[in-house]
């Protein structure tokens, strides 16, 4: 799977409302065939930054999400709330899903 995690620094008079601002593209992303997740988290220690974690089932579920018409919404239309361009890693990996964190195992 194609594995990514982005840091969405989002200009303070945003911050809150940046679930909703996003939701259309999120929606969207999470609906796509190939997309495996596609979920926001706000920073624990920069309120003013959402961290994005997607996932996709290979590299043509990836491509066709770039290429689809919400992402292309989502650059025009998203840049303009934030202070700066996203950081990102992406990488392939070797699996399907999430694995069990078992240094973390409860039970």
């Amino acid at each position: 799977m194609i594995f990514i995690t982005a840091k969405f620094p989002v200009r303070p008079e945003h911050a809150d409302d940046w679930p909703e601002l996003s939701r259309a593209f999120t929606e969207a992303c999470n609906a796509e065939e190939g997309c495996l997740w596609f979920e926001w988290s706000r920073s624990v220690t920069d309120p003013n930054t959402y961290v994005l974690v997607e996932a996709f089932r290979d590299g043509d579920a990836g491509a066709a999400h770039v290429q689809s018409d919400h992402f292309k919404a989502a650059q025009r239309d998203l840049p303009q709330y934030l202070t700066r361009t996203p950081d990102i890693v992406s990488t392939e990996v070797d699996q399907t899903g999430w694995n069990e964190l078992g240094e973390m195992r409860v039970g």
